[in-house]
Parts: structure tokens; sequence; C-alpha cells
């Protein structure tokens, strides 16, 4: 604020010795000053301060004269500020109320402008004065009238007969304008396009210079980029030809006057531009081109030297690394070349650039120092003016975009969240209308770039200040008239917000799965009301299934699927439609085993005959050709998957697709290569190629034969690996029950323990066995290694047989040294492995229930791709999520939930989860104080502690003021009395003021 008020009286003063241009100048200023009352006596309070002011700071050097003119220039500024007001006041707002009607905006012809209502009688009555008086530009514009009177009326007549042809007259001013255009023959001109898309920003900004100023610059980019002729004053005649057909009932001179004095100042301005952005741009990528890497450091270097020289308290900003501030430097002259480039781009980029610094909290006055330092460098580096030029430009209108950006979405809340505080955060909101209390924490537009004030307090760390945000946005608040519940506006602006929860912030899950349920404090038949607003987390917004649940289980958090709203929804989609597509795709697995046993256990038991021969070979080339078909199949797909996406581990050092780190993906790959091993194993093939032979037991589906002997051993035992792999597969049918499933991921989860236990045994079989036949020992059973090793495991298992004890007794080091194994192994092994494995049951059960929610979770995601679509139909309708549930008896409430009725003691509830409210029911009015009751037990310990001071105040002030008074009136009387009174009022005093 302090460089733009200097920048403006620096104009001001160069340019007194030019009247035109310091008409223009101070001009421009007023309409910057349009939204301030400026009025006489406040020029006066102004002028004599700015007077002061320097005589303080000049001393002699400010003369009398010196004083008295800079008087009668800041008398004049005021004046011509005064005069800018009343005069351009009523042209503004015959410009946005002719503007909204052209716009089919009904609702803004009602709303007066914050510029109207600061204006005052006195300005209309001045205003009036002005309209009764000749405007002498009305006569000037009358021939423009009068051309653009020709052309409205050919475009009237145009649009008559369109009406006759029964086509559609357009109803807005982009639409008329373009119809306008071609009507008149200026079709071929695109550039008005580029006008026509700013143009709505333009008039909306009508009195606001410094955002005119800007869209007009970076409307001249654009037009840059156009290679043909461009008349200004063509699209001049356009704007009133459309402008006339659209407000034909309101037009007069006075909307004829103030839109042409508008499209002067947007004309004066980019006419000011046009040709400059072309010489600028090429000159500035020169002085970047020729940059070498010592320039480039140079340029870092000295930017950031210069900026904290002009502003020193930026230091307390830029605190990252070197190479973190020279990448900031190098991507701000990488800005300064590409708004040239692609000025609509970088504008979008720039604005979402500024929202971000809404959150980090940057004051805008280290912009302006920023890029008086950038200039500066820039200046030392090169002698080309017009590169220095266009760098300072490009570099203004980045920090001006920036600047305004920040001011528009530094709002109440995002400072709250800069502060992390969830008092500053519910102090913010207090004051906000109740119909727009969640989307003031929600949305924070400018432009065409938008930012969450929820998000952004996720991304920045400040995880109170969020927290408040979704305890605030999920109470239910109710007046007469409407509920107000935020969980439709948090899933509707951030659809994914359960999975950016899971990824930054899973600490504030649960606060929002809370904020799904309501509970009744009523309770009937020892039941009580709860409503689960589930509906966003079953179905997204195009009505498919939603990928909360899915997030929920990537999340891995075995509690989190424990609450009671995520129990709910699963189970409802489990139960009424997953479960059966689950189960009848296990039915296929099921079917392919049982064709396996049969063919691998049943059949081959039985005497050979025909019939067993070719009911075998129809068992296994089903077995054959499906099951490994299907697994062929789909381990393709997943290492092509897995090989596209670059997804590998490490497993013994080898990198392997990633898939194979899931035990039921590598079972099912060893299931595939024991298959694969028993099709080359397999005894018919091996038969039917013996049968020329000459081999009687050989020939058409024969299982038995001289070629088949060599390798039924081979196939017996990998027959029984692919049977046990086949029904370790079949764990999956344990999620039916969340019992089963619990207790199997216990058996998983305690083999480890048991495992280590396997492995300390194996050592010490080991350790014994290797050092028992060292000893001079006959003991047979002793006599070797590997015997030793055998005659050892039998003893741990209990299979040794009792006569070895007897050679043992002949043998006494070796009685000892047996003893000690089974001391270490039997006694000690084997119950330290029962202790572990008590403790890991208990370690593990506690959430073993979660991790069974957690299996059967990922196992819906899965089945849920392949339900079709009507029956997935038939299960919302069945929800039935689109109609309001009651909450008590006669009060209907919100849609979108489930209720249910759960155990009055389960959840006790005493005060009424729905904070209600009489007074007003207008949407626009906030919340009255106590709006849901917020304040926590800081605020209330806050209020205590204020009334104690407050009461030590009056406390301490009472006894100071007794002691005196006493004191007084004890001087009226004996000095000895006034002295013992004294005396005693004073320790009083101090009594009551350590009280």
């Amino acid at each position: 604020m302090a460089m733009r008020f200097m920048n403006g009286l620096h104009t001001i003063v160069t340019s007194m010795h030019q009247p035109a241009a310091m008409k223009i100048t101070v001009e421009t200023l007023g309409f910057q000053h349009l939204d301030l009352e400026v009025t006489i006596p406040r020029v006066g309070i102004f002028r004599e301060a700015i007077v002061d002011l320097l005589n303080m700071e000049l001393g002699e050097y400010f003369t009398t004269r010196a004083a008295s003119g800079l008087g009668s220039l800041l008398n004049y500024v005021g004046g011509a500020y005064i005069y800018v007001r009343v005069k351009y006041a009523i042209r503004v707002k015959v410009i946005l109320s002719s503007w909204a009607t052209a716009n089919n905006k009904k609702a803004e012809l009602e709303d007066g402008t914050e510029e109207e209502s600061k204006a005052g009688k006195d300005a209309e009555e001045a205003a009036q004065e002005e309209d009764e008086q000749p405007d002498p530009q009305v006569g000037a514009q009358k021939e423009e009238k009068q051309s653009g009177n020709q052309g409205s009326r050919s475009s009237q007549e145009a649009a008559g007969k369109m009406n006759n042809t029964g086509m559609s007259v357009p109803t807005t001013f982009d639409g008329m304008f373009m119809f306008n255009g071609a009507v008149m023959g200026f079709g071929s001109s695109l550039w008005m396009k580029y006008v026509l898309e700013s143009f709505d920003t333009i008039v909306s900004n009508v009195s606001n210079s410094y955002r005119l100023q800007e869209e007009c610059d970076t409307l001249s980019l654009r037009m840059a980029k156009y290679k043909g002729s461009i008349q200004l004053s063509e699209f001049k005649a356009v704007m009133l030809a459309s402008l006339r057909s659209l407000v034909p009932k309101d037009w007069n001179s006075d909307h004829e006057v103030a839109w042409t004095w508008l499209w002067e100042n947007v004309e004066r301005m980019l006419k000011g531009l046009l040709g400059k952005p072309q010489v600028q741009e090429k000159a500035l990528e020169r002085f970047i081109m020729s940059l070498t890497e010592d320039s480039q450091n140079f340029l870092r270097r000295e930017v950031y030297k210069k900026f904290f020289a002009l502003a020193p308290g930026g230091q307390d900003y830029f605190k990252q690394s070197t190479t973190r501030l020279y990448w900031i430097a190098d991507k701000i002259v990488e800005m300064t070349i590409e708004i040239y480039r692609d000025p609509v781009k970088m504008v979008e980029d720039i604005s979402a650039l500024g929202l971000r610094h809404v959150g980090y909290g940057i004051p805008t006055e280290f912009f302006a120092p920023f890029v008086s330092g950038a200039v500066e460098v820039v200046r030392l580096m090169t002698t080309d003016e017009s590169a220095e030029d266009g760098f300072r430009w490009s570099l203004s209108l980045i920090s001006r975009i920036l600047v305004r950006t920040i001011m528009e979405g530094s709002t109440i809340v995002m400072k709250s969240i800069n502060t992390n505080s969830a008092k500053s955060l519910r102090r913010a909101v207090a004051c906000a209308p109740r119909g727009k209390r969640a989307l003031w924490m929600l949305n924070i537009t400018v432009g065409t770039q938008s930012i969450s004030p929820l998000y952004w307090s996720i991304e920045s760390g400040s995880l109170e200040t969020a927290k408040a945000m979704l305890v605030d946005l999920f109470i239910i608040r109710a007046d007469r008239d409407n509920y107000y519940y935020g969980v439709d506006h948090v899933f509707e602006r951030h659809p994914d917000v359960v999975k950016r929860l899971c990824s930054d912030a899973q600490v504030l899950l649960p606060t929002l799965l809370d904020g799904l349920v309501w509970r009744s404090r009523v309770t009937a038949n020892a039941q009580r009301r709860v409503n689960f607003y589930v509906k966003h987390l079953i179905v997204d917004a195009e009505g498919q299934f939603n990928q909360a649940l899915e997030c929920l289980v990537d999340a891995g958090d075995p509690k989190i699927v424990c609450h009671p709203v995520v129990v709910l929804f699963s189970d409802l989609v489990w139960g009424r439609l997953a479960s059966r597509a689950f189960f009848l795709g296990r039915c296929w697995f099921l079917l392919t085993l049982m064709v396996f046993i049969t063919s691998q256990s049943i059949l081959v038991r039985v005497s050979e005959t025909e019939g067993t021969r070719i009911a075998t070979f129809v068992c296994r080339c089903f077995v054959y050709l499906a099951s490994m078909g299907q697994l062929i199949r789909g381990f393709t797909t997943d290492v092509i998957s897995d090989i596209k996406s670059r997804s590998f581990v490490r497993m013994a050092g080898i990198p392997v697709p990633s898939f194979l780190s899931d035990w039921k993906s590598l079972s099912s790959f060893l299931l595939l290569l024991c298959l694969l091993i028993l099709l080359c194993l397999e005894p018919i093939l091996h038969c039917f190629q013996a049968s020329g032979s000459g081999d009687p037991t050989s020939g058409l589906f024969a299982q038995s034969c001289h070629a088949a002997d060599k390798s039924k051993g081979a196939y017996s035992g990998v027959s029984m690996v692919a049977m046990m792999l086949y029904c370790s597969l079949l764990i999956d049918l344990s999620i039916f029950s969340m019992r089963v499933s619990a207790f199997v991921l216990v058996c998983g989860r305690v083999l480890a323990e048991l495992a280590l236990c396997l492995g300390a045994l194996t050592f010490m079989i080991v350790t014994f066995g290797s050092a028992i036949p060292a000893m001079d020992q006959s003991d047979p059973y002793f006599v070797d290694i590997p015997t030793s090793m055998v005659s050892l495991t039998q003893i741990v298992l209990g299979m040794y047989p009792s006569e070895g004890f007897q050679h043992m007794l002949e043998e006494p080091y070796l009685l000892i040294s047996v003893s000690v194994f089974i001391v270490v192994s039997l006694i000690f092994l084997l119950n330290l492995m029962t202790v572990q494995l008590n403790g890991a049951y208990q370690a593990n059960y506690t959430d073993m229930v979660g991790f069974a929610r957690l299996n059967r979770g990922k196992i819906m995601v899965e089945t849920l791709e392949s339900v079709s679509q009507k029956r997935w139909n038939i299960f919302l309708a069945g929800l039935q999520l689109d109609e309001r549930l009651e909450f008590n008896e006669g009060d209907v409430g919100l849609a979108g939930g489930i209720q249910t009725l759960e155990p009055a003691n389960a959840n006790p509830t005493t005060v009424d989860m729905i904070k209600r409210f009489g007074g007003s029911t207008s949407p626009a009015m906030p919340w009255p104080e106590d709006a849901g009751g917020q304040g926590d037990d800081n605020d209330k310990f806050e209020r205590l502690e204020t009334t104690i001071n407050k009461a030590m105040k009056k406390i301490s002030g009472g006894g100071r003021h007794g002691s005196g008074s006493r004191s007084g009136a004890s001087g009226l009387g004996s000095s000895a009395v006034a002295g013992n009174n004294s005396d005693s009022n004073g320790s009083g005093g101090s009594v009551a003021g350590s009280a």
C-alpha cells in the first residue's frame, strides 16, 4: 500500500508540467478510489497530514511556497476524486444494470454496487444537476450513434427475419455479438473473440481500474498473436448494436454515453500496448538465450540480495535452501517469457500459484520490492532497453495477478488455516451465512482457478484445523424450515475425500466416519434409532460403486474397517450383492478341484477297466484344458501388466513380477507349474506312445505300462503337491464367516513364531547329531551323522523305539548327551514355543477381525468388477437411498442414509446430535453464536480464567480504594488513631490483594 501511494504521488508530481497527461493521471487514480467515500473534510485531513509529514522530514528545505503548492495540488487531486465519484458513479450503475439485463442476470438488477451505496445523497443530487446540464460528449457522439443505429437497425431487421422463419434469436450478449458481427461484415475479425472472452471481466470491473488495466494487459498479449489488422472502433459498433438489441426498453442516451465512455477507456489502454508485446518478447527471448551459466548464477544471487536489501523482512519467508531459491528464480525468469508465448495458460497457472501463496501466508507487500530488485539486476546485465522493458512489464503483470489472487483468496478461513487453530476457524465460519457455511470451508474461487481450504489444510499439515472443518461440516443444524448437513457438499466438491484422507491424513478418517452417524437421544423398547448416511460411500456421482472401500482396504488399517459405518455399508454390499457373485465364481474352482480329486485319488484306486480309463482320461483333459488353461491366461495377464507398469519385487535377490508377492498368486503360479509337470509326466501319454512297441500293458488310455513306471513316483509326488495347493486356494471361502476368517488369519500370523522355534530345533538336531558320532560309542542308532539326526528327530517327535533307550544305558556319555538334548529341545524350546504362540495370539487377535474385514473388502472390490449393471441397479433400488429418513417420530429429515436400530446401552447419547435454532430461517443469515455449541474445554477454561481475572482486579482495586478512604477518614481524628487505622487498612488492602 505504501509503495502504491508513493507511486501515485510521484506520477502526479512528475506530470504537473503536462496538464493533459496530469488530467488523465488524476482521473485514472479517481477511478481507483471509487470504492472509497472521498469527502471534502477527509481531503483536508489528508492534505494537512501530508504537508506536516514533509515539513517534519525536510525541515528548512520545505519552504512556505512548496507547502502552499503541495496543498493546492492535493486540493486539486481530492476535488478531482470527488468529481469523478459524483460524475461517473451513475455511469457505472448504468453499465452494470444494462449488462445484467443483456446477460439475463435478473438478480443483479436489484443489487446495488458497493460504490453506489457509499456515494451518499450529495453525490446523487450533484449527479442530477450534472444530468440537467448539456453533456458535451453527447453532441460529439451523435454521429457515431447514427452510424451505430444503422448497424443496430440492420441487426434488428435480421433478427426479425429470424423470428419470422422460426429460428432462435440470441438472448445473451456473446450470442448477439457474434450474430451482429456476422451481419455487419466483421465475421473475419477473429481478434474480436479475444475481446469478447474478456469483456465480461472488463465490464464487471469497470470501477476497479487496477483490475481493468490488468485485464487489458492480458488481452493485449492475446491480441499480439493476431496477424491481421485490428480496428478497435469496429468492436465498439458491434458492441453498441448488440446492447441496443438486448436492452431495447431501457436504452437511452445515458446508456450510449456510459458504454461509449467505457470503451474509450479500454481502447486507450489497448492502443497504448498494441505492437509492444511482439518487440518485448523478441528482445526478452534474446536476453534469456544469451545467459551463460555464470550470468545465470549472478542473476539468481543478485535477485535475492537486492530483494533482501529492499525488504529485510522477506528473509523470514525465504527460508529454503539455496538450490531451492535458485530454482524459484529460474521459474520466475521462465514465467516472464512464457506469459508472452501463451498468456491464457500462464494466467491460469499464475492464478493457481497465487492461491497456493494464500495458503503460505505470504504478505503482498513483498511483491513490489521483489519486482524492483529483479528489474535492477536485469538492468545491470543488459543494455537492451526493450529487453529490460519486456522483463519489467511482464514481471509486473505477473506480480499484479498474484497480488490480486492473494487478496481475493485471503479469506478468514484461509488465515485460520495458517495459524492451525480450531478456535480461530470456528470464529471465522461463525459469520458465514448458514446456506454457504460449508462452501466457505470447501471452495475459494479466483477467476477460473479454485482451491479447497479443507484440502489445503491437509496438504500444509494443519490437521487441527482440518479436523475442526470436518467436525463443523458434519454437524446437523436445523431451523424451522431446513436441515443443514455438509455431507453432500463435501462429497460433491471432493468425491475422492476418502482416498485423500487415506493417503495423507488417516488420523482424520474416524472424524469423517463419525460425522456420518446420527443417534437418537430417545430410546423405545430398549432400542435406539441410528441413521448411517452412507450413500456417498456406496455410490459415486455417476451411479457406480464408489472407490471408498477400495481406498480403505489399501490403507490397511484394521481399526478403521471395524468402524460401524464401514461395517454397515460393507456388510450391505457383501450380503446383498458381492457374496453371491463371489460364491458363483468359486463354484468353478470347486468343480475343478472335485474333478482333480476324482482323477488323482479315486479312480486310480479302482480296478482298471475300459470305463475307468475313459473317465480318468476325460477328467484329466478337463483339468489340463480348463483349470490349467485358466491359470495360464491369468498368469500371462498379470505378467504383462506388471512388465508394462515396471512393477517388480525381489525374491532371493531376483526381480520377479510384483503380483507374486501375494501368497494366493504365488500358490496359483506353483499350481500351474505342478500341472505343467503332471502333463509332461502323464502316464496316459507315455503308454499311448509305447502302444506300438509290443508292450501288452500299453494301449489307448492305459495308465499302467512299462513306459510309465519310470515316472510314476515323480508323478504321484507332484500330484500330491498339486492337491495341497488346490485345497490351500479354498481358504478364501472362510470370508463367509468373520470368526472363521479371523481364525485363519491368526494361524497365518503365528506361523512366523512356529518357524523360529522349528529353526532352533533344527539347529539343535544338527549340532547334537554331528557331535554324538564323534564320541567313542557303539550304539547302532547313533553310528553316523545321518542316523543320529534321524534318531534325535524321532526322540523329539516321540517315535524313538524303546529298545534304543536300553542301548543308551550301556553308554553313559551317550545317555548324558541325549539327556541334555531332551532338556534343551523338548523341555525348553517346546515350552518357549508355547509361550511365544500364546503371546503372538494375544497380540494379533485384537486386530484379527479387522484384518479379516480387510481381506473380505479386497475380495469384494475384485468381485464387484464382474457384477452386471442390472444387478447393481436392483441393489441400489433396494437401498432406497433417495428417500428421506426420520430422525424421531414425525420428524422427517435427510436423505442418503440407512436407518437401523441398536441396543440402547450400546452408545449412550444424552444430548441431541441435531443443533436446532429458532429465529430467522433465511439461508443468508448466520447461525447464532452458539451455533452447534462448538466451544471446547479450552474455550470454557479461557472464559473461566477471564472471569477470575476480572474478579481479582475488582477485589484488589476495592482493597486499595477502601484503604485510602479509611485513612482519609482517620485523618479527621487524632493522629494516633489515624496511624493505627492507616496501618490496619494497609495490611487489609494487601491481604485483599493477595486474596
